[in-house]
């Protein structure tokens, strides 16, 4: 690559990350990028799996006060959305894509009206006891398999559920959100490292960007008033939706 394109990528990067931390659509920012600038659709796929665990890195330097006192919260859930994270780039290096590009669009509508009115998934909703239910951890665990396999606003997806039973303000489930997925990407992203085909002179610039985009995003998040991230999110997700559809289905 030469100089314009490694510092095109950095600034996508930087953008993808902020974008990532405050409305969960990294990959809708850099995976295009990553087209645009000749990657296969397979090895923009892995790449941006692999630069997006920079993101994570900076969101959590970024998050400290919304992370506060959640360190176990984050243990407990992190580890579903980490095997779930390896079951999906396991089916990505196994299976053909059809399938989940068919279903995501329903996938990330449905999240979205979610954000807007998020359910309580069960009665205790709010307490260590819903945390730690086999619903939360089955949802958890297929939203994980997505981020792993494919990830397109998966944010949104896994912040739909973070929502739906944490008792938190949303700014604050968003930093949750942010670390949790991080660690289902980051383990898909050791799977593609040995197995993908990554394009490492992409992975460079692009995780440069990724890791400030991730530190500034969270005060970002902060900033934007009462429930306001929720309804970012949820208006972004459904326009993710639409174009994943219409991608898909025409």
């Amino acid at each position: 690559m030469d100089v314009a394109e490694v510092l095109g990528l950095a600034a996508v990067g930087a953008l993808a990350g902020v974008v990532s931390t405050v409305v969960s659509l990294a990959s809708v920012v850099s995976y295009p990028a990553l087209l645009a600038f000749g990657l296969s659709p397979l090895s923009a796929n892995v790449t941006n799996t692999v630069a997006l665990m920079f993101t994570g890195l900076g969101a959590a330097a970024g998050s400290r006060p919304e992370l506060a006192g959640q360190g176990r919260r984050v243990l407990r859930l992190g580890w579903v959305t980490a095997l779930g994270g390896a079951a999906g780039a396991v089916l990505l290096l196994l299976t053909p894509s059809r399938t989940f590009e068919a279903i995501a669009p329903w996938l990330i509508a449905a999240a979205s009206l979610m954000l807007l009115r998020p359910p309580r998934l069960i009665a205790l909703a709010g307490s260590p006891e819903a945390e730690r239910g086999w619903m939360v951890r089955a949802a958890l665990f297929t939203v994980a398999i997505y981020i792993g396999y494919f990830g397109a606003a998966g944010g949104i997806l896994m912040f739909a559920v973070l929502a739906a039973v944490l008792d938190q303000t949303p700014v604050r489930v968003n930093a949750v959100k942010n670390v949790v997925s991080a660690l289902a990407n980051a383990v898909a992203a050791i799977g593609f490292a040995f197995f993908g085909p990554v394009d490492w002179s992409a992975v460079a610039p692009l995780a440069a960007g990724f890791l400030v985009g991730g530190w500034l995003g969270p005060s970002i998040a902060r900033r934007l008033p009462g429930q306001s991230l929720r309804v970012v999110a949820a208006v972004c997700g459904l326009l993710v939706a639409l174009k994943l559809g219409l991608d898909a289905y025409r």
